[in-house]
């Protein structure tokens, strides 16, 4: 019960974080990402679950987050450059690793969720 809790409430979060995502210059790239989280844990509270596409989902966001975290302005340049200012005060990213860092945990959440699914059935 408590696992198609959790899937509801991931799949209700990730439809928004796409929805919101939909104005962004990247929207093509996040949007999907979102997309593809939203519908295994939506098809995880009907109990249909495709191991193969979590692992091929959790390989490409965690290589992606790995990317984001080395990347020019990334999440290291955010904690050793930057001194781990606040990401969380305003929604616009006004400094360039904002946006890099938001993401890297962006993509962090929907591994973990994709985690659970995967371990848990």
């Amino acid at each position: 019960m408590i696992l198609i809790i959790l899937n509801i409430l991931f799949c209700i979060a990730f439809l928004a974080f796409a929805y919101v995502n939909l104005n962004d210059i990247d929207a093509p790239l996040w949007v999907t990402i979102y997309m593809v989280a939203a519908i295994c844990c939506g098809l995880a509270v009907f109990k249909m679950y495709y191991p193969t596409v979590y692992l091929i989902a959790i390989a490409f966001y965690l290589i992606y987050a790995v990317i984001l975290f080395f990347a020019k302005d990334g999440v290291s340049d955010w904690i050793m450059k930057y001194k781990r200012p606040s990401i969380v005060e305003t929604m616009q990213a006004e400094k360039p690793y904002i946006e890099k860092t938001r993401e890297f945990f962006g993509l962090l959440i929907i591994t973990g969720a994709l985690a659970i699914d995967y371990f848990a059935r």
